[in-house]
């Protein structure tokens, strides 16, 4: 490691991570652990829930832009919007950023980016390890880790158990691809169809880089509107890689299944692009990516609406997309026409 750089990363990024600080902090940055005291009197019965998670290849946009202050938005709420389904309180957050050499203010930019995650999420960046590894990666490279710990009250942990056929599906919008799908979409648009970043394809209000640079949507604030409006959350899925059908399952019980009526949300353009241009398959499409939906909540059904209209009264896009239906042994998801 280079020790002059590390201390001054450390200087960088010691009053960003000061704006994240949440009064259960007892020591954050800068030593070996932080230490992070539970809530006081706000549980009867805590239970902590943990999570870990990458951005993965959307970085290789980060390289061939060098923009690099949103992939750390991306790392937050991957982490964050998965222990969210619990219905966990983000805590506090941890970070691994390892590079071949590092560059102090590329450095800075990430670590932003993780600062902004944390404030939209109103969790803590407590700490974190900043790992240089000659020869492991290539001049300018770097791969991002992320680690988030948030609180429960026993009685409130989200198993999905009480999920019954009736039950209505809220789908709150993505902000486009969110972290996953990017090996397809980067051999679709860039390597086969040999599109710029700084191309403005058709359908697209922005250049490509934009919307592909686009952060992951952190839904923390819109869980707390739905809490506040008094509306009976039964389960949520985050959808990230293996998409609907391989996300919304994980919060449903045996014998159940979710359908899901494709007409019902507003898809981000970038992804009719990508599979006109890559003659990528409906199911393939499905599988890969959120397809304009990043959470998905099972909300009794005389609740639906009002749960959409609370979350309008934020600016933020829903839509009841499906209902629970009758299933047998394992839960599955469909997404009919």
């Amino acid at each position: 490691m280079d020790i002059e750089a590390g201390d001054a990363l450390v200087e960088r990024i010691k009053p960003l991570a000061q704006r994240t600080l949440r009064p259960e902090v007892i020591s954050g940055v800068g030593g070996f652990g932080g230490l992070f005291a539970l809530p006081p009197g706000k549980y009867r019965e805590p239970v902590l829930v943990a999570g870990t998670d990458g951005v993965g290849t959307k970085l290789k946009l980060a390289f061939q832009t060098g923009r690099h202050a949103t992939v750390g938005i991306d790392l937050v709420a991957m982490s964050v919007n998965d222990i969210l389904t619990s219905g966990a309180e983000p805590l506090f957050f941890l970070d691994y950023f390892a590079t071949g050499r590092l560059e102090v203010e590329q450095a800075r930019d990430v670590i932003h980016g993780i600062v902004l995650g944390c404030e939209e999420s109103g969790c803590t960046l407590l700490g974190g390890e900043t790992a240089e590894l000659p020869g492991f990666y290539a001049k300018g490279e770097y791969d991002l880790a992320g680690f988030a710990v948030g609180v429960v009250e026993r009685s409130d942990i989200l198993t999905g158990k009480d999920i019954r056929p009736g039950d209505a599906l809220v789908g709150i919008q993505s902000s486009g691809l969110h972290s996953n799908g990017y090996s397809l979409a980067r051999k679709v648009l860039l390597t086969d169809a040999g599109l710029s970043l700084d191309a403005l394809p058709e359908g697209l209000d922005s250049t490509l880089a934009n919307v592909l640079l686009q952060p992951t949507r952190i839904y923390v604030k819109d869980v707390r509107c739905l809490r506040e409006a008094g509306i009976t959350l039964k389960g949520m899925a985050h959808i990230t890689g293996s998409g609907i059908p391989g996300n919304l399952p994980r919060c449903l019980p045996d014998g159940t299944r979710a359908v899901l009526r494709e007409s019902a949300w507003q898809r981000p353009a970038i992804f009719e692009l990508i599979q006109r241009l890559g003659a990528v398959a409906r199911d393939e499409m499905y599988s890969t990516f959120n397809m304009g939906l990043g959470l998905i909540c099972v909300v009794p059904a005389d609740q639906a609406r009002r749960a959409v209209e609370a979350l309008a009264s934020k600016g933020v896009l829903a839509w009841e997309v499906g209902h629970i239906e009758q299933g047998s042994g394992e839960p599955t998801a469909v997404i009919a026409p």
